[in-house]
């Protein structure tokens, strides 16, 4: 049975941590260090980190901030944002980074997918994908962190995507980022129906409950949390004893008592 992983999100400008909606308006929330710091003391069992302008710029700036968290915090850290080529792979990997996760170059190429698990393995590699819902019922894929509309159907992409050799998927509805009023389910479950691999969902959660019904009904592996957590909504401690009393197995690690 599979137990489910608690990933705060850590979406970086620069040198801060910030937060939006819908991935635009963003507010400065403080020194990412520092709640990395404090999630891994709260028990996160990985950590998310996002350079959400590097698409704009093509390249990734998180490596001095992936190599100081990696002397720091001993769980698998993934780093998404501005990942291009087997070489920026290589780099975040030796900066610190367990896993990276791609998104605007897979879709370009979805033949790096395939590049990228055969050079580092499946297991270090997150395909990504943000969706919207459109007028005509569809969820369509974005890209360049929710800029730029593409013609792809989420759930086709996403098996597309296991095939090509991803190990893992991470959904974010962009419709409901940053909101607090609840994670996008329907596609959830399509997708997790329709792939063998882990399924990471974001995007909208505000409460603990909102964690549990995605979990429940969409049978996702893990959820990506920024919100809630950063705006004190709820700690990770807090959410898995919530978790465990709607009988959902959550992953345990021993919490450091000093750090």
């Amino acid at each position: 049975m599979r137990k489910i992983r608690v990933i705060p999100r850590l979406d970086i400008k620069g040198p801060n941590l910030v937060k939006g909606i819908h991935l635009e308006g963003l507010r400065i929330m403080g020194n990412p260090n520092d709640f990395a710091m404090r999630y891994y003391k709260e028990g996160a069992d990985e950590l998310l980190y996002v350079d959400i302008v590097a698409s704009l710029y093509q390249r990734n700036n998180l490596h001095h901030i992936v190599r100081s968290t990696a002397q720091n915090v001993f769980i698998p850290l993934t780093v998404a944002g501005g990942i291009r080529t087997l070489d920026d792979i290589r780099t975040l990997l030796s900066a610190g980074a367990d896993k990276v996760s791609i998104n605007t170059a897979a879709v370009a190429r979805p033949e790096l997918i395939r590049e990228a698990a055969e050079t580092f393995g499946s297991q270090c590699i997150t395909v990504a994908i943000d969706f919207k819902l459109w007028p005509d019922g569809t969820y369509r894929v974005y890209t360049d962190n929710g800029r730029q509309q593409t013609a792809l159907h989420a759930c086709d992409w996403a098996v597309r995507a296991a095939e090509l050799g991803a190990g893992e998927l991470l959904l974010t509805s962009i419709d409901r980022e940053g909101t607090g009023k609840g994670l996008e389910i329907k596609v959830m479950r399509r997708v997790t129906d329709a792939v063998s691999i882990p399924v990471i969902v974001g995007g909208g959660a505000g409460s603990p409950e909102h964690v549990a019904e995605v979990i429940e009904e969409g049978q996702v592996d893990a959820v990506a949390l920024a919100y809630m957590l950063h705006y004190g909504h709820c700690d990770i401690a807090g959410l898995k004893e919530f978790l465990a009393s709607r009988d959902i197995l959550v992953s345990q690690r021993p919490v450091p008592t000093h750090a």
